[in-house]
């Protein structure tokens, strides 16, 4: 005989081996056998297919009284009529941890019928529906039912599911994970998910959506001060435009001041709008070789989200040219003092005045606030103003550290300043050579005793005051013991007429 078997038997193909396996399951599992961790089964089987309304309830029964089984996988073998009987068995379970319910006929009824058993499953962190018609009611419900249970992944890829309506208060206090791909959602109902101090998701995959750029606005309005999301899938919606990935890019980094810098979200460390951030190649366009610095500066302080803040100051708002890209970008008015208060600019440009290049802008500027040039960027008059008003006399006392970096930047030799920088550098020796050093050390001399002087009289004015409460006392305490005196006199007199 040619054939391989030489007794003649064919050898069981692949869905006969699976479906001997899932018959031996179920017998373990009825067993409460605790080897028996798993049971998988497929539409395909026949025992699947002949199974009654009565083996669907047992079944239910079985898997929800055993305490060890810790993942069920029924893959095409359930609709909208089968499910309610299986969960009419299946109530609850303390062991089941993963559930594996794809691509079957669920609708909303299905779904449903699901509510009991989520509400009573004290183990189980994941639940995968996808491929199923569940549609925005079913959805709803089950999260809804997950409100209160361990559940940490939920996967509804593929469900026809169109709007979120949810509460604040229904959202699964653990859901970590959540796949909505493939669906037909514009966000609406997202921001709901990613606000909040108790916002726990960290991956939400929306590719394969109807987003477009308004729904890009929604999920960034919800994101500007949420800490937990680290992964946001949006590949692959046809809707978003040049418009939208630069609203994700202000999200990640806006550059128009440094405080908004700061104030970017620092944990979105994945943020996929093209394949090719997704497969983690060069970008195609400035605008997504911005996010990815953004996210890989992110990534790089996972644990400190203020030191990506800072990181990404320095990687953008301190360099000239990435910042002037960024800027026009963003739509935003570029200017190296953008982030200045007005009445700081003369501290700043009194270090580079006309003497050194800027002397437009330092006219401008002199021209715009005359009173602050008169007095701030005068330092002998600045000096006796603080003397007279009690003020602490520094060039850079007005200053805001978090402007510091942004002053600094002019003189920067290595981020496009290097003109500025070396004015600077031979400005110093200049004054160096021709400043008064004498008159400079005397009119500092002469502030600080103006404050200590001020401190004399300060204190020779509360011991004044303490002199004249401790007079107060002494009287309070000679006209007591006067009236001490009259009443023992008193009593005296007393005692000799009786």
């Amino acid at each position: 005989m040619d054939s391989d078997n030489d007794d003649g038997n064919s050898l069981p193909s692949v869905d006969e081996e699976e479906e001997e396996e899932w018959l031996a399951d179920l017998w373990t599992i009825r067993q409460n056998w605790p080897d028996t961790t798993e049971l998988c089964g497929r539409g395909a089987f026949n025992c699947i297919q002949a199974m009654t309304d009565e083996d669907w309830e047992k079944l239910g029964r079985d898997i929800s009284n055993n305490t060890h089984l810790n993942a069920v996988t029924l893959i095409r073998a359930l609709n909208d009529q089968n499910m309610p009987l299986l969960f009419r068995g299946l109530t609850r379970s303390s062991s089941i941890g993963m559930i594996y319910f794809s691509d079957n006929a669920l609708s909303v009824v299905g779904a449903r019928s699901m509510v009991p058993f989520l509400q009573n499953a004290s183990n189980l962190t994941y639940l995968g529906l996808s491929q199923n018609n569940l549609q925005s009611e079913g959805f709803n419900a089950l999260f809804q039912a997950l409100r209160d249970s361990p559940i940490e992944s939920l996967n509804c890829r593929r469900c026809s599911i169109e709007l979120i309506e949810i509460d604040n208060d229904s959202i699964p206090k653990h859901l970590t994970f959540l796949n909505l791909s493939s669906n037909f959602i514009n966000a609406d109902g997202c921001p709901k998910l990613l606000q909040g101090r108790e916002a726990t998701l960290s991956t939400l995959c929306l590719n394969h959506n109807k987003i477009d750029d308004d729904g890009v606005g929604i999920l960034v309005d919800a994101l500007q001060n949420n800490k937990s999301l680290t992964t946001l899938n949006l590949l692959e919606n046809d809707g978003i435009s040049t418009e939208g990935q630069i609203k994700l890019l202000k999200l990640v980094n806006d550059i128009s001041s440094i405080e908004a810098t700061l104030q970017s979200n620092h944990s979105l460390t994945n943020l996929h709008i093209s394949m090719r951030l997704f497969l983690a190649l060069e970008p195609n366009t400035e605008t997504e070789a911005y996010i990815k610095m953004a996210t890989e500066i992110n990534e790089g302080h996972v644990s400190d989200q203020e030191a990506a803040g800072r990181e990404k100051c320095i990687q953008t708002q301190l360099n000239s040219e990435t910042k002037a890209q960024l800027c026009r970008l963003q739509g935003v008015d570029h200017s190296v003092f953008s982030d200045i208060d007005p009445l700081h600019l003369p501290e700043v440009l009194s270090l580079i005045g006309g003497r050194h290049g800027c002397e437009e802008l330092y006219l401008a500027l002199k021209a715009s606030i005359e009173k602050c040039i008169q007095t701030q960027l005068n330092s002998e008059t600045k000096a006796q103003l603080c003397r007279l008003q009690g003020v602490d006399h520094s060039v850079f006392s007005d200053i805001d550290p978090l402007h510091l970096p942004e002053v600094l930047s002019l003189i920067g030799g290595r981020h496009g300043c290097e003109e500025l920088y070396l004015a600077l550098k031979a400005s110093i020796m200049t004054l160096f050579s021709t400043m008064n050093r004498e008159r400079c050390i005397q009119q500092r001399r002469e502030y600080h005793a103006a404050i200590a002087a001020r401190h004399r009289a300060i204190a020779a004015e509360h011991e004044t005051k303490v002199e004249e409460l401790d007079n107060e006392l002494a009287t309070i305490k000679e006209e007591a013991a006067v009236r001490s005196q009259d009443n023992v006199y008193s009593q005296s007199n007393k005692r000799r007429r009786t």
